[in-house]
């Protein structure tokens, strides 16, 4: 080939090989399968005992319990004001079983709204009980005497808890610690007062409170179940106590949910596109990921099922600060036998790692399924993004003892369904639409059930934001 001279300029030099970017055209490329950034670690999933259900129907049955009240307040906020749902103060020990939505309301109407900031004392340890506080918004902490003589932190409470209900039944109550605010927020108060004057106006509440008063006490074991009489170290031939187990007459039953879509393929890219990987099968392996990925987020957060809403409002404790300190975990461990695992948010995880290095603390780490995981005094830390976090950059951590011959927590499925490709999951062909679209239907079945009480606690309302 010859060059061209011209203007005394050179010509650029003539290509003299086949451009890769032509070269690619006859070329078999290496391809990755479809990837998916959606899909997580679903330690739950992975941990979770699963039980087979028969079915559809998981039936948890226990001892009789005889506890009551131990629920959270709901209130109505319209701006700055804050009122009670009348139907709510039924939530007070006393009023549980009371129906009377009049007397109920005029109730909330005698509430007085008080607005506290963060080390304002609410009750002083030693005086006389005369009030209910209703906690709208806010932490306090309830501090007695400790073993020692020092002041020490016996419980905290935050929004929707009551304390001081004592009072309407027992004319001489004191109060037995001293409320302080550890955050600003609001509370309403009822007094013992009102109260009575309302009692002695309305003869259903009148008569309600004097029925509680003379009820024979229940005879219960320290988790409030019926119990079971028994002897022990006695000698020569006394008599014996007779007794049985009493059950609940009424057990709870899960039914198994379900999350489902409908796949659909067109016949012209199964036909054809099938080389190096099927299309199909690339199309229901996403599809089942992405299942898996909501099964999960509905094992944690469904309203009927899911965990955070099944836990007990006894179970469920507050930090005693903001952030999730060992002092916080050992607290949750210690509500229950045989923990096996903590399940939090992984920001939540990266803040009790800073409350842990703030101590000099290095929490010690296990290897799970080839995975090196947090630990706290044994206990694995899985993480887990289905936890939600809230507006004021607040989650929870969850604590729980699993399977069924330890009273825990298990994963419920049916195994052995139609047209099934993993336990509890199946892909049913539904025909082919005339546009020539091929449509599977995927399902996946599955819940959660906690079979006594202990065996979830939730440490609410954990501060993630890093401190300034």
């Amino acid at each position: 080939m010859s060059v061209q001279a011209g203007s005394g300029t050179e010509a650029a030099t003539p290509q003299r090989s086949l451009a890769p970017s032509a070269a690619r055209n006859l070329a078999t490329t290496t391809k990755s399968v479809p990837q998916m950034q959606e899909i997580t670690s679903r330690w739950l999933l992975k941990m979770l005992p699963w039980v087979s259900v028969q079915g559809g129907t998981y039936r948890v049955n226990r001892r009789l319990s005889y506890s009551v009240g131990d629920g959270r307040v709901e209130f109505v906020k319209t701006g700055s004001r804050v009122e009670v749902i009348p139907a709510e103060l039924a939530e007070l020990p006393l009023l549980r079983t009371y129906e009377d939505e009049d007397v109920l309301a005029e109730l909330a109407q005698r509430c007085r709204q008080v607005d506290f900031e963060a080390g304002q004392e609410l009750t002083s340890f030693g005086s006389a009980a005369d009030r209910v506080f209703l906690l709208a918004h806010g932490r306090v902490e309830q501090i007695g005497p400790g073993p020692y003589g020092e002041d020490a932190v016996l419980r905290t409470v935050a929004d929707g808890a009551y304390f001081g209900d004592d009072c309407l039944v027992d004319d001489d109550a004191i109060w037995e610690y001293t409320a302080r605010a550890v955050t600003s927020g609001t509370a309403l108060v009822l007094s013992a007062q009102d109260f009575r004057m309302l009692a002695d106006r309305a003869d259903s509440l009148r008569a309600h409170v004097d029925a509680v008063r003379s009820a024979p006490g229940r005879h219960t074991n320290d988790y409030g179940e019926a119990a079971i009489d028994l002897s022990a170290g006695h000698r020569g031939e006394p008599t014996l106590p007779g007794t049985f187990v009493d059950y609940e007459a009424r057990p709870r039953e899960y039914e198994l949910s379900l999350a489902q879509t409908v796949l659909r393929v067109h016949t012209r890219v199964a036909d054809l596109y099938n080389h190096p990987m099927n299309q199909t099968e690339q199309q229901l392996r996403l599809t089942v990921e992405a299942l898996r990925e909501r099964q999960e987020h509905e094992m944690v957060n469904n309203p009927e099922f899911g965990l955070l809403h099944n836990a007990e409002y006894d179970q469920r404790i507050q930090p005693y600060g903001g952030a999730p300190t060992p002092d916080d975990m050992d607290r949750l461990l210690s509500m229950r036998r045989g923990s096996r695992l903590f399940l939090a948010h992984p920001e939540a995880i990266a803040a009790f790692g800073r409350e842990c290095n703030r101590r000099g603390l290095y929490p010690d780490t296990v290897d799970v399924e080839g995975t090196r995981v947090m630990t706290w005094r044994g206990v694995p830390i899985f993480p887990c993004n289905k936890i939600p976090i809230s507006d004021a950059r607040t989650t929870s951590i969850l604590c729980m003892r699993t399977g069924e011959e330890e009273s825990g927590v298990v994963g419920l499925h049916q195994p052995g369904i139609p047209d099934e490709i993993e336990p509890s999951t199946s892909v049913r062909f539904m025909g082919i639409s005339e546009q020539a679209i091929i449509s599977y239907l995927v399902t996946a079945y599955f819940s959660a059930a906690v079979l006594v009480p202990d065996a979830l606690g939730v440490l609410e309302n954990v501060e993630i934001a890093r401190r300034a």
